[in-house]
């Protein structure tokens, strides 16, 4: 019997439309917090080496990225997480969503007695996905209580049939900061067993402790690292991978097959934004005050944050336990703000909401004054319905 064709499932943020109209029937507009696409600038100097660059792009560049690509990638591993690498040991993609969907594939390739993804429980679902359209197991790994990958709940017949173990640190959608202990463990538990780590490391400029898997050493490893979030390059898609020699020549050779080739003025920017730490710590600031505004905002509709300290995300779940993440998501709806529920993520993170910093701080103190109506609103409501005889605030 043929198998069943591929049918793809609704992509999981179309699912917050309804949400999303509510949010941007009120006055000013929706507050968009739910993806975490970044909305500040594109530094000058980057914008610049990229059309500076446009004069040469005539020709094919490098699948495995330029040479200077490579080199700047190394540098900034070295001088920024503290982990050596060859140049050599690098290889450029178009972002990292694409290397995220489509390593399963190439994993599975070059080991088909192997068929298995692991991922953490609550994690960006591409991870997931990958193995899908592999046509490949995955199986979610439970996370500790500071949502971190619990190594000893793997099942030991999961870990024989495992090609990779996916783990994201800083986390998406929590927060979470691995140190440098927890890292060498992941690597050291993929050693052990044969099997592939690869770390999701794209958020880590916005954690004050930062670490890489690759400081564990490279064997077996692969660090995965975009210029998105950093750089606010989005749009460019510049991302690169680093890591076990042979694993990443492996990868360069098979996906020059694939076409894959970030574009000439992309690399020229990524060498550039890589260079410069200045901007980095910009951002790493506007998110910071961003999440201190809208903790204090949330605080007085019972909503707390309990996931780690990076400054990108908030993981917010509700301090009474009542509220799962679509009845959240709902609330913040009616307040204009547009958040993800935490079930996108997995069902460990069903009553939660993922709330990205992403939104300039103008907007998000905008929607910090609509929720404190809200928050007035409902308590007059209350009072209202203790006391008929007690008169609302004027509007």
């Amino acid at each position: 019997m043929s198998a069943a064709p591929f049918v793809p499932p609704p992509y999981p943020y179309e699912r917050l439309d309804a949400l999303g109209r509510l949010a941007d029937s009120l006055p000013g507009g929706l507050v968009d917090c739910s993806v975490g696409t970044p909305c500040d600038p594109v530094p000058d100097f980057v914008a610049a080496a990229a059309a500076a660059a446009l004069r040469d792009s005539a020709g094919y560049p490098p699948s495995a990225g330029t040479a200077a690509y490579r080199e700047a990638a190394a540098a900034w591993i070295d001088r920024r997480l503290g982990a050596t690498v060859s140049p050599a040991n690098v290889g450029v993609c178009i972002g990292t969503k694409e290397f995220v969907g489509g390593l399963p594939q190439l994993l599975y390739r070059r080991d088909p007695s192997r068929d298995t993804v692991l991922f953490p429980a609550v994690a960006y679902p591409t991870y997931e996905m990958g193995a899908t359209l592999a046509g490949i197991r995955s199986v979610a790994v439970p996370l500790d209580a500071d949502w971190h990958l619990d190594l000893d709940a793997i099942d030991p017949t999961d870990a024989a049939r495992a090609l990779v173990l996916w783990i994201n640190e800083p986390g998406n959608p929590s927060g979470c900061v691995a140190d440098a202990a927890r890292m060498a463990a992941v690597a050291e538990w993929g050693r052990t067993h044969g099997v592939v780590v690869a770390s999701d490391e794209c958020y880590v400029e916005f954690a004050r402790d930062r670490h890489t898997i690759l400081a564990a050493g490279s064997d077996g490893v692969l660090a995965v690292h975009s210029l998105s979030k950093r750089s606010n390059l989005a749009g460019m898609r510049a991302g690169f991978y680093a890591g076990d020699a042979e694993l990443v020549r492996y990868l360069v050779e098979a996906r020059k097959h694939w076409g894959f080739m970030a574009p000439t003025p992309v690399q020229a920017a990524a060498v550039a934004a890589l260079a410069d730490d200045e901007h980095v710590a910009v951002q790493r600031g506007r998110y910071e005050e961003r999440r201190a505004l809208m903790l204090e905002a949330l605080a007085p509709l019972g909503l707390v944050h309990d996931g780690g300290p990076a400054a990108f995300y908030l993981w917010l779940r509700s301090a009474h336990g009542v509220d799962d993440g679509w009845e959240i998501a709902a609330r913040l709806a009616h307040g204009g703000i547009l958040v993800a529920p935490g079930d996108l993520y997995g069902p460990a993170g069903a009553d939660h909401v993922r709330l990205a910093l992403v939104q300039p701080t103008d907007r998000l103190e905008f929607a910090a004054a609509r929720l404190a109506d809200v928050v007035t609103d409902s308590d007059e409501r209350r009072t209202h319905e203790m006391d008929p005889t007690a008169k609302r605030s004027p509007r």
